[in-house]
């Protein structure tokens, strides 16, 4: 009798442990099945969500099947459970669910890309900023000088200070983000080029050099003449010559300008109008990349004083006022 109960229990026990064991392998199998998706799909983890909410909001969008073997492991296995991070995901065709756990936990969010121009101005750059999508807008309804105030820059103009290139945001960053990862680059790319400056220069402080890297920036966009530029004014301002760079001018005029300078606006008193003012205009006049903060601290030697559009983006450098006078009437009032 003892041995017939002994055999029984042995064999409830036997039944009991292949049941779970046959429990625990569906488990698995549900939470390594893939998702129900037959193309690429975006979906966005919200903000402050845990894993039972994002698992049932994909049950319910039809993503997945089986809310219950995911919202399971917040009661068995809690330490394996994803740092869920607020945006959004990509989630692929053939992906399991645990592959898609494990693309939560990496926490690698869709980017979208958004670029600023080298010779950009500060206007076109929020320009920019108020039009990216799925950026949150915390600066739409500030002044320029709020918004230098709200990155810790209280007092500073703003034009010149942002570095141009692409960023990349995710769902969930703002503005702030983006200008303040800008700014910070430029000020950081800008010491690094005022450590590497000539010795001889005729601009005094790094943020003199970033005003001429802006005038550079502006006059030329073939690399190979961005140091003869600035060579050119070297030796203007060593001179006593006043800079007459049309690109001040534009500047000075603000909103009036509209596609062409006209002899007035050369004789126009400006704070920028560099034909009318001696020197550096009084700030940057565009955003300048690297290679012209390091013609600005490097310029070329030489002992050209003048140049002027050929009209293909690129100049003709002369050393004397007669040979510029040939120039300009070669390739802007087109008499040889």
């Amino acid at each position: 009798m003892v041995k017939r109960l002994v055999v029984a229990l042995a064999m409830v026990v036997m039944v009991g442990v292949a049941g779970v064991v046959g429990g625990y392998a569906y488990w698995q199998q549900r939470l390594d099945a893939p998702l129900t998706i037959d193309e690429p799909t975006l979906y966005q983890v919200p903000s402050g969500a845990g894993l039972n909410r994002v698992v049932g909001e994909l049950e319910a969008q039809g993503i997945i099947e089986d809310a219950w073997a995911f919202q399971l492991m917040t009661k068995l296995q809690p330490q394996d459970l994803p740092d869920l991070r607020t945006g959004e995901y990509l989630l692929e065709p053939g992906m399991t669910g645990m592959e898609l756990l494990a693309l939560f936990d990496s926490h690698d969010v869709v980017t979208y890309p958004l670029t600023f121009p080298e010779g950009w101005t500060f206007a076109q750059m929020r320009e920019q900023l108020a039009a990216a999508p799925k950026l949150e807008q915390r600066t739409a309804d500030m002044s320029d000088e709020e918004v230098m105030a709200l990155l810790g820059r209280e007092g500073t103009y703003p034009e010149g200070w942002f570095f141009p290139d692409t960023y990349h945001y995710h769902l969930g960053m703002s503005d702030v983000d983006i200008l303040r990862q800008s700014l910070e680059r430029m000020e950081r790319i800008l010491e690094e080029v005022w450590a590497e400056r000539d010795d001889d220069l005729t601009i005094d402080s790094p943020y003199e050099a970033l005003i001429m890297a802006s005038l550079i920036e502006r006059e030329t966009g073939a690399p190979e003449e961005r140091r003869e530029i600035a060579g050119v004014f070297k030796r203007r301002m060593e001179r006593g010559m006043r800079l007459q760079t049309d690109p001040t001018v534009i500047y000075g005029m603000g909103e009036r300008y509209e596609g062409r300078i006209s002899h007035a606006d050369l004789r126009e008193a400006t704070p920028y109008n560099t034909y009318v003012i001696d020197g550096l205009p009084p700030t940057p006049i565009a955003m300048p990349g690297r290679a012209s903060l390091e013609a600005a601290v490097n310029p070329l030697p030489g002992d050209t004083l003048y140049f002027v559009s050929r009209g293909d983006g690129t100049h003709k450098f002369s050393s004397t006022l007669r040979e510029h006078n040939n120039a300009v009437n070669r390739y802007i009032r087109n008499r040889d």
